[in-house]
């Protein structure tokens, strides 16, 4: 998760952290380095980035640090504006309303605003579901989206049910993850003459550093399914990633989901533009305290690391788990679609103050230059034909 316009920097200029907070990440370090140790001394990248995300009490995600908003590292599209969740749960209501006992499962909920701005729509819309499960790990982060729901719809608490895996039992209903998929760890390839090599980390002298060795042959093959996907051959040089987890991920969900719909919102490109010729050196990014730069193994644990999405893997291995790929579009046609317009004129009064700031809200949340145009919305469904409000502007599976 991050905010992908930002301007990238050196790690020279990022603001150095507290002796606390280093601390705290030399015991991630530490972690790490003992992995490595385990390993013949390297890890690929992908379990670095996973480590660096997750590991327990100490990964980005897993520690009390704080993460979204003004105060953290970055902002996510449902804290620029509540219009997002609100268009969000105009879609979801129309598959909601087609089941019986439906659901909605979140990923990776946040801070929780999200849940709790279209939980609050919902209920406008008499569309409230049975319940709202919200798949989290991270113990803080659950207790910050506790606290926000507490805040914002204490009357709706009871229908939100925490999980740390997905449901046992199949169920109805609409899955939706905002900025997960980008969150998830990649692999990192380097093109170098007719081979494929991998970037791995190892500790020297106590201090992380990486480097590119050739490529196991499973690696090899998925960059060769790529070169296939954009009919090219990627020039000696090229380094780019692609998320190893996405098939198995899709799988787990189609397990569970008997009916329904998963909504997938986040940055990314199909694979023609992702591995295009000129982006050379991939889609790698790290944010801290809202700035963004290149470099992973600045104090891991401390910032968050991500790489854009290959909408076009998403789609084969959605289709491969047993989905249909029902709607691709940017984020600005999807708010349009799914009744943007409509909200906002909900919301118009005379105060200017109050008209200006939701000016600036819908521009963030729809203008190229901001989230309008890179963040992308990819609904999969499964035994759901319907249309989809969310598409009717703009259809772009064409380009997948």
């Amino acid at each position: 998760m991050n905010e992908p316009h930002s301007t990238t920097q050196s790690v020279d200029v990022l603001p150095e952290p507290d002796d606390g907070a280093k601390n705290w990440s030399q015991a991630l370090c530490a972690q790490i380095e003992e992995q490595c140790n385990r390993t013949s001394g390297w890890i690929p990248f992908s379990e670095f980035m996973q480590m660096a995300l997750y590991a327990p009490g100490f990964g980005y995600y897993s520690n009390d640090l704080r993460k979204f908003g003004a105060e953290g590292d970055f902002i996510t599209a449902p804290e620029v504006s509540p219009l997002f969740a609100q268009c969000i749960a105009r879609q979801v209501m129309d598959i909601l309303s087609d089941m019986d006992n439906p659901v909605v499962l979140e990923f990776g909920a946040g801070s929780g605003v999200m849940a709790a701005d279209m939980l609050l729509e919902l209920e406008q819309l008499n569309t409230l579901p049975e319940q709202y499960l919200i798949l989290e790990l991270s113990a803080s982060l659950k207790q910050r989206q506790q606290d926000t729901i507490k805040n914002k719809a204490a009357h709706l608490l009871d229908r939100v049910v925490w999980l740390e895996a997905l449901p046992e039992e199949k169920f109805n209903g609409v899955v939706v993850a905002n900025e997960v998929l980008d969150a998830m760890p990649v692999e990192s390839f380097k093109i170098s003459g007719d081979v494929v090599e991998s970037l791995y980390v190892y500790c020297r002298d106590s201090e992380l550093a990486s480097e590119y060795k050739p490529a196991t042959d499973s690696v090899t093959a998925i960059v060769r399914t790529i070169e296939e996907r954009v009919e090219t051959h990627l020039p000696d040089g090229y380094c780019s990633e692609f998320n190893p987890a996405i098939a198995g991920w899709l799988q787990s969900i189609a397990a569970t989901l008997e009916q329904g719909m998963v909504l997938l919102i986040d940055y990314g490109y199909a694979a023609a533009e992702y591995y295009h010729e000129e982006r050379q050196t991939g889609t790698l990014m790290c944010h801290y305290q809202h700035r963004a730069h290149a470099d992973p193994l600045w104090y891991p644990g401390l910032q968050d690391i991500t790489a854009f999405v290959d909408f076009t893997d998403v789609a084969y291995s959605a289709v491969d788990a047993g989905f249909d790929v029902s709607g691709y579009t940017s984020q600005a046609m999807f708010l349009m679609g799914a009744g943007l317009d409509e909200l906002h004129q909900r919301e118009v009064t005379d105060e200017v103050k109050k008209q200006v700031m939701l000016a600036q809200q819908i521009k963030t949340l729809t203008l190229p230059s901001e989230m309008g145009e890179r963040f992308k919305v990819m609904a999969l469904t499964k035994n759901y034909d319907e249309p989809l409000r969310g598409f009717i502007m703009q259809d772009l599976r064409g380009r997948l």
